[in-house]
């Protein structure tokens, strides 16, 4: 088995981008398994560290966060792709779509305009939607909505309370509830992410 996969959901890296690769790894397994213990780490980091909410919801504090969760994995963490992808908005609009979403997220939270959990999950959805990093960025989204519940006070979100990266019939749900978000329908994903 390979590190490239094509599967569902998963946004194919260029030659370039896999070259990026830090460790020495030979499957897609041993990849989930490095990424998942440099996440850890950063949501150890994130979790411990007091940021505002500006400062939270900015592209600043989006870069540092990717940094932070794949540093020790890809030599391109943190930076902003710069080809298109399967999903996301071309490349060359991922600062500007990032900059209106900080703004939005700051004026819902302010305004109360959804509830916290809403507010946290339409976030995660249009940073998926951006798709602003070559790989990473439903785990990204995640716990940047996670960190934005915290800071807004709540409890961050379950997200199925299992494995979502995994193939299989509970990433199929996560990723069917995300197709219903881009038609606008937020419910499921909302419901999926309290799970």
């Amino acid at each position: 088995m390979s590190l490239v996969t094509n599967s569902d959901g998963n946004t194919p890296l260029s030659p370039e981008e896999l070259a990026g690769l830090i460790p020495s790894l030979a499957t897609k397994e041993e990849l989930n398994e490095w990424e998942r213990d440099n996440i850890l780490l950063a949501r150890e980091w994130a979790t411990g560290t007091r940021t505002t909410l500006p400062e939270l919801v900015s592209d600043n504090y989006v870069r540092k966060l990717h940094l932070r969760m794949f540093d020790q994995t890809w030599k391109w963490a943190g930076q902003y792709r710069t080809c298109e992808k399967n999903l996301g908005v071309p490349w060359q609009q991922i600062r500007e779509r990032l900059r209106v979403l900080c703004d939005d997220v700051l004026f819902w939270s302010e305004r109360r305009t959804y509830p916290p959990a809403e507010i946290a999950v339409r976030f995660h959805h249009r940073l998926v939607v951006i798709h602003p990093f070559p790989n990473g960025n439903g785990r990204h989204a995640r716990l940047m909505a996670d960190l934005l519940m915290l800071r807004l006070g709540y409890i961050p979100l379950t997200w199925g309370s299992r494995d979502i990266v995994s193939p299989g019939e509970l990433r199929m749900k996560y990723l069917d509830a995300l197709r219903e978000a881009d038609s606008g329908k937020i419910e499921h994903l909302v419901e999926f992410a309290r799970s």
